[in-house]
């Protein structure tokens, strides 16, 4: 038998600031840019840990779920909720507590785990538009930011008859288009930084894929009005495909993955592996 993978989720609510006390305002502010500032600011975190081992022929588990709620509890949670986490967290004493190195020091947090259960993914929302991962077969961390914007199309393919493309589109074939509130999620990674441990610039990744994606899409018709999907199919796995190349390259770090959600029951995803 393979292996099962157990999700569990806990919930922290932490301040921080991006500002380390060894460097002068200026160079806080080269470093962090708008995210700069000697004031704390917080988040609702949300922790899904991620574990995976074998089930236990005489109990039927891969591990008891109290185990893994006591060690998020005793190890997470009692330390980092409703705390500063520069001030309070030794880790944090002179490392900005960023994404990324909340993740490492979490992932360093979970080593010990009952036998026959290893810790395989950390995924940490900071903001319902930005969250991390910590991939646990080569530790590669992840940053993931989420956009929106809201196009029409028509699903109707040059290669196949009127009556084809109907019968195979159905009501999304219609001449008159339809709409979707697509989200766009965009996953990078890179090496960090030593001095703030990111791995890229939020703002940089940001400017990049609304100049190329979101601003160029937003209120657009995808079939008429941009030159890339000219004789195309706009179904969501070819604007997928298309995002992701248009993206590569150009964003900050190197690009992961995107998943374009079309509808909240329906997403398409499209990754470098």
């Amino acid at each position: 038998m393979g292996r099962v993978v157990l999700d569990r989720e806990i919930s922290f609510s932490s301040g921080h600031r991006y500002w380390l006390p060894n460097l002068s305002d200026q160079e806080n502010h080269d470093l962090f840019g708008r995210w700069a500032s000697p004031f704390n600011h917080g988040h609702n975190y949300v922790l899904r840990a991620s574990v995976a081992g074998t089930v236990d022929q005489a109990t039927g588990m891969v591990v008891n779920i109290k185990d893994i709620d006591q060690i998020l509890q005793d190890r997470v949670k009692a330390d980092f909720d409703l705390k500063s986490l520069n001030d309070e967290i030794p880790a944090f004493l002179n490392r900005p507590p960023c994404l990324e190195n909340l993740l490492r020091e979490i992932a360093g947090r979970m080593e010990s785990l009952p036998a026959g259960v290893e810790l395989v993914h950390l995924k940490l929302n900071e903001a319902p538009t930005l969250y991390g991962e910590w991939h646990g077969s080569d530790e590669m961390i992840t940053v993931t930011r989420v956009y929106e914007f809201a196009a029409s199309h028509r699903l109707d393919s040059p290669h196949l008859s009127p009556e084809e493309n109907e019968r195979l589109f159905g009501k999304c074939n219609r001449p008159s288009y339809h709409g979707h509130n697509y989200v766009l999620e965009v996953t990078i990674s890179g090496e960090p930084d030593a001095r703030t441990g990111m791995i890229a610039s939020i703002d940089e990744l940001d400017r990049v894929a609304e100049e190329l994606v979101v601003d160029r899409y937003d209120h657009h018709n995808l079939n008429t009005d941009l030159p890339e999907f000219k004789g195309k199919t706009t179904t969501s796995e070819v604007v997928a495909e298309q995002i992701f190349e248009t993206l590569d390259g150009k964003v900050p770090g190197v690009l992961e993955r995107i998943r374009l959600h079309e509808t909240a029951r329906s997403a398409f995803e499209v990754s470098r592996s």
